[in-house]
């Protein structure tokens, strides 16, 4: 009997582990059973009781007829009091988009092969050239600290918008547009960030969520006729108006309305909407000349149907309709973009201005997340990213460049340990960025992972932005031509606040949409206790049962093998790192059961709870999206050292956020098993080391490629612009210089000449034969760019007094 039980433990512990959580109980049932059948030995009453326990359990789980019978009906009436409730606005955001990598991440054994196997759409040929080509050339022509000054783009740069056709980036080619790839778009947005957040702003807007969007998912052909072309050409300005005084981040209790009227125009009658809204924060709004209005519409004298309050829908609105106020300027942290608010009192247009008209009433919030959804994942990320490739590119020259102590300031270790930080976000974001919209481009739609992206790349930025400032110092902080860091940094709060913000994104959306959407079962049991379905509830539900028990196993075992029985694909230098997401995978898995299991539906109010479940699924993402990169990519001492610190800072966030939630669960028996679970040995996961951090700044001062394949999107201006353009001249003059320098540090140390500050010590080794004339004026001229660089703007007394 001791074998037979042995042996039964070992069959569940096995199938148990990859995922046969009812045939694990069978099978241990059955082992045991069999071997107390053939024992002579007499068992204990105790120990028989048990064994037919075992069975009955083991029957009563694997047979679905018997299992509804007797414990399914009693249970579906107790699940309908504990499940969360939710109204068709918060059905409609939550059922917004698709689930992709985030489901697999929620169901504790994520398919690696899967995602290494994805293949993200390259940039097209047309795709490339126009960003070598136009985006380059716009780029080039922006003049940021004069576009600071005058508050708006010069009248040269909107011409070449129009021009270059940039408000039509998403627009297909037969309506005017480019048709252009969501990694194209983002890439052309970060393009242009690093040049100008203004810029950015401007040319992002109509390419996210507004009219054209709109129009081209659920307009009319006749919509798309009149409207489409017109946008893509700038022709039209276009501009969206959700956010009100009254509806910030609940932007479904807007009280802008729209009442279903008809009117008499030019001796017909007409049927319209009149309407009347306060919004704020609207980008564009000042200059635009369309504007897209969300609204609820209201249909008293039932004209359009039977019922009165018909919901959130969205409408296209002239700027030139009578009742529009419009033109007045918010200054969002003195950034010069279009930005204010709109009023409309009384404001008349026939109904066909209803996107989709009458199949579009009631539709407009649906409309909004799914294309939030898709916006989310591009716009800001793609802003984030361009601030901190810039923020890479500047620091990783300054320095090199920037020398006290005689020493290059990226010698100490004061500086090694932000640069570090700065690179390896860096690379994380961008890899992220690739991984969601490589996403996009297959035709998903992920909710979920778009606000991933939006939430935690413009929190990336926030911190690569303070440190690129912390290692400029005090050059950082005097504003001028030669300063960008200075404007991304006072653009950094408004990508945290904008479409969402992190706040709620992070303690409210992230895991209270992905808690349903991606988990392989709540949102089931929610549909069929909703429709009183007994047969599909017990399928959820038993399923839901058999992830719990496999996943628990599965993480207990690999916490105790240090994630060693993870079955990964065999890859290059990476391997541990796939086991170790694994195994937080499967405990991401059982917390996040836990949590909805013994809070039910009080868990959305519980939003530190869910903000440290936010956390732990966007780092199991990020880190996923780090390791794919490494995977596709060249296989660079520089991208594993990137990888590596990208990955190690992602395993010990999850493990962070998890123990988060395990210290404050208000169950707490439920909490200490579970650590007992998850963490039977202890908190085992450490931040990149310092040795790591080192190898990584290193590798931005030292290895050219590296630092230029990091910064790749970034458009660097001539050697002649003050700012990054000079200082990447003074880097390539340094580098040049760097033998001749440590000839003079030789030297100095064997005594053959005095120590001396700069200029004077090259006089000393060119009169002592240390060096020749021709590397003297090498290292002057290196000396000389090293001075312009480290120069900051000054201004006279009446110039200063109109700065903005």
């Amino acid at each position: 009997m001791l074998v037979a039980g042995i042996l039964a433990v070992i069959a569940f512990l096995v199938l148990a582990f990859r995922g046969f959580g009812f045939l694990a109980w069978l099978a241990a049932a059955g082992v045991v059973l069999a071997g107390w059948r053939l024992s002579d030995i007499e068992s204990p009453l105790a120990f028989q009781v048990s064994v037919l326990v075992l069975v009955a359990l083991a029957l009563v789980s694997g047979l679905p007829a018997l299992r509804r019978r007797l414990v399914t009906r009693f249970l579906m009436p107790r699940f309908a009091k504990v499940l969360p409730r939710l109204g068709d606005t918060e059905r409609i955001a939550l059922e917004a988009g698709t689930v992709w990598w985030d489901a697999d991440l929620f169901s504790g054994m994520p398919p690696w092969r899967k995602l290494l196997e994805f293949t993200p759409r390259p940039l097209s040929d047309d795709e490339q050239a126009f960003l070598d080509g136009p985006v380059e050339d716009f780029c080039a022509r922006i003049d940021d600290w004069d576009v600071q000054q005058q508050r708006d783009l010069p009248p040269e740069i909107w011409a070449l918008i129009r021009e270059y056709r940039l408000f039509g980036l998403i627009i297909p080619k037969e309506h005017g547009g480019h048709g252009f790839s969501a990694l194209a778009q983002s890439r052309i947005v970060t393009r242009i960030s690093s040049r100008s957040v203004t810029a950015a702003v401007t040319v992002m807007v109509p390419n996210s969520l507004g009219p054209g969007e709109l129009l081209m998912h659920y307009g009319t052909e006749a919509q798309k006729q009149r409207w489409l072309r017109r946008l893509a050409e700038g022709t039209e300005i276009p501009c969206f108006a959700l956010t009100g005084p009254e509806a910030g981040s609940d932007a479904a209790a807007t009280q802008s309305e729209g009442i279903v009227e008809k009117r008499l125009v030019n001796g017909a009658e007409v049927l319209g909407v009149r309407f009347n809204w306060k919004k704020r924060y609207i980008t564009l709004a000042p200059v635009a000349t369309l504007i897209g209005l969300a609204f609820r519409l209201k249909d008293p004298d039932h004209l359009v149907g039977e019922v009165e309050d018909r919901g959130i829908s969205c409408a296209l609105i002239p700027r030139d309709t009578p009742g529009i106020d419009i033109g007045q300027r918010h200054d969002p942290m003195g950034v010069p973009f279009h930005n204010g608010p709109i009023v409309g009192t009384d404001v008349w247009v026939p109904f066909d201005a209803v996107i989709g008209e009458h199949a579009g009433v009631g539709n407009g919030w649906r409309m909004l997340m799914e294309c939030l959804a898709a916006g989310r994942s591009i716009s800001l990320p793609a802003l984030s990213i361009g601030a901190a490739q810039m923020a890479t590119r500047i620091c990783g020259a300054y320095a090199t460049v920037r020398e006290q102590f005689d020493t290059p300031i990226g010698r100490f270790e004061g500086i090694e340990e932000p640069l570090a930080r700065i690179a390896g976000l860096t690379y994380l974001m961008t890899a992220t960025r690739n991984l969601t919209c490589g996403a996009l481009d297959a035709g998903e739609k992920p909710a979920v992972l778009g606000s991933i992206a939006k939430a935690y790349l413009t929190e990336g930025m926030r911190t690569v932005v303070s440190d690129a400032m912390d290692i400029r110092a005090g050059s950082a902080i005097q504003r001028g031509p030669r300063n960008t860091l200075a404007r991304a940094w006072a653009a950094v709060p408004i990508g945290i606040t904008v479409e969402g913000a992190n706040i709620l994104t992070r303690s409210m959306i992230i895991y209270g949409q992905g808690a349903i959407r991606c988990h392989p079962f709540v949102e089931k049991e929610i549909n069929a206790v909703a429709a009183n379905d007994l047969v599909a509830f017990d399928r959820a539900l038993f399923g839901h049962v058999n992830l719990i028990v496999t996943r628990s196993v599965r993480a207990l075992l690999l916490a105790l093998t240090g994630s060693r029985l993870a079955g990964v694909p065999e890859v290059v230098d990476t391997r541990r790192y796939y086991q170790h997401l694994s195994r937080l995978s499967a405990a991401f898995t059982i917390v996040s059961d836990t949590a909805m299991g013994t809070l039910g539906g009080s868990l959305k109010r519980r939003e530190k709870l869910s903000g440290r479940l936010a956390d732990a699924l966007a780092y199991l993402y990020l880190a996923s999206a780090a390791l794919k990169r490494y995977h596709d990519e060249a296989k660079t001492t520089a991208n594993l050292g990137l990888a590596r610190w990208s990955v190690e800072l992602c395993l010990q966030r999850v493990q962070e956020a998890l123990l988060g939630v395990l210290e404050n669960l208000p169950a707490r028996p439920a909490a200490w098993l579970l650590r007992a679970l998850i963490f039977p040995l202890g908190a085992r996961f450490r931040p990149p080391s310092d040795e790591l951090g080192r190898r990584v700044a290193r590798d931005i001062l030292e290895d050219r490629e590296a630092r230029r394949t990091l910064t790749g999107d970034v458009f660097v201006p001539p050697p002649d612009e003050p700012g990054l353009g000079t200082l990447e001249a003074a880097l390539d003059k340094a580098v040049d210089a760097l033998p001749i320098e440590t000839k003079l540090r030789d030297a100095v140390r064997a005594g053959t000449i005095d120590r001396a500050p700069g200029h004077m010590l090259d006089e000393l080794g060119l009169a002592a034969g240390v060096i020749t004339r021709a590397e003297y004026d090498r290292l002057n001229e290196a000396r000389d760019a090293r001075d312009e660089v480290i120069q900051v703007d000054a201004f006279d007394p009446e110039t200063y007094k109109t700065l903005h």
